[in-house]
């Protein structure tokens, strides 16, 4: 699968993804660029976005294969199309809806949806998730996500998102976290990319 294989390569480069909330389309390109010099390969536009469908087919038709796009908040099986549609190959969600999840699959997209509990992990990685996100990670610590790795394949992504600051980077990945979903500690509408690119930088080099 062509996304996924693409998804493996940069996630392993940089296991970070920048959750680009109200980004519009003119601003889309500069700011992917600002986020690729910093160091961040995978981004993820939220459709409760201006226009996100736009923003998607900028950012897919400038970076290439230079970087992973996709789309977020994505809660029906309809919108997976519309996403591929606008060159996306990411499908990420706030929760674990398996209909979801089975379109993202057979369209040949990757699958990240958005749990809490065990039993939600173990539904979408039925129905076929690629990759997990811990959302909203504000309620779920490193204590969480060690006993949670306990019990989840350990060959599957477990993706952070929800207030992580660079900080807060160490103890997750030690408690066996693969990687995180920035949102507004990187980006928010009206940030310059010399800001954003800043921000990437801070929080590729906290990765170390």
């Amino acid at each position: 699968m062509e996304a996924l294989a693409e998804f493996q390569r940069h996630f392993a480069a940089c296991p970070l993804i920048a959750i680009l909330r109200g980004l519009t389309p003119d601003d889309a390109v500069d700011i992917g660029e600002a986020l690729i010099d910093g160091g961040i390969r995978i981004i993820e536009i939220p459709l409760n976005s201006p226009d996100p469908f736009g923003s998607i087919a900028r950012l897919s038709a400038a970076l290439g294969e230079r970087a992973s796009i996709g789309a977020g908040t994505v809660l029906d099986p309809a919108q997976v199309a519309r996403v591929a549609q606008a060159g996306g190959g990411i499908i990420v969600s706030p929760n674990a809806n398996p209909m979801v999840v089975g379109q993202t699959v057979a369209a040949g997209l990757v699958s990240v949806p958005g749990y809490f509990s065990p039993t939600e992990a173990f539904a979408a990685l039925a129905a076929g998730a690629h990759a997990l996100k811990l959302f909203p990670a504000e309620a779920a610590g490193p204590s969480v996500v060690k006993a949670q790795r306990a019990v989840l394949p350990p060959e599957v992504p477990l993706i952070v998102v929800g207030g992580v600051t660079p900080d807060l980077l160490s103890g997750y990945l030690k408690a066996g976290a693969s990687g995180f979903g920035l949102g507004g500690g990187l980006y928010r509408p009206g940030d310059s990319a010399d800001d954003v690119r800043r921000r990437a930088q801070t929080f590729v080099a906290a990765l170390a």
